[in-house]
């Protein structure tokens, strides 16, 4: 039962599990945007209460963990957290990916922990995050950028 990473939790002794495609916290945090590169309001994501599975937005938007190396003091943190490889690509599929940091002049300061990842049906991800190591160091986001090219005739 373990092996597929449903968010399971124990009700009245009984446990209860369901898709995390459908049973996910809604983390809207404007903060953690990968564009965002004010020193003030500086977040760290080691005093937030970790629970279950998490689908990121910025603003009305799905948004996604960066899968590259992201410039330190952005996402409103010191060391911003970002994935080391690609998300997964096959619906319903759960991933485990490295989370990196950006500080002290390197992309991956500390590899310093794992999370899951979920490809739902719909196309949008969830993520089970856990805490970082220290402070500050917050979890980033950035917004699907599609191309879209309009010819004006």
């Amino acid at each position: 039962m373990g092996h597929n990473f449903e968010n399971c939790v124990r009700m009245n002794g009984t446990l209860q599990c369901a898709d995390p495609c459908q049973e996910y916290t809604v983390l809207n945090d404007d903060w953690r945007s990968t564009k965002n590169t004010s020193p003030q309001n500086l977040h760290c994501d080691q005093h937030v209460d970790w629970q279950g599975w998490y689908r990121l937005f910025l603003g009305q938007t799905s948004a996604h963990i960066p899968e590259r190396c992201v410039a330190e003091r952005r996402c409103g943190t010191h060391a911003p957290l970002w994935i080391t490889t690609p998300h997964p690509t096959q619906s319903g599929q759960i991933v485990s990916r490295t989370v990196c940091n950006s500080w002290s002049g390197s992309c991956c300061y500390f590899s310093s922990h794992t999370i899951h990842v979920k490809l739902c049906y719909g196309n949008y991800f969830v993520y089970k995050l856990v805490w970082p190591i220290s402070c500050y160091y917050a979890y980033c986001a950035e917004g699907f950028t599609c191309q879209i090219t309009i010819s004006l005739t």
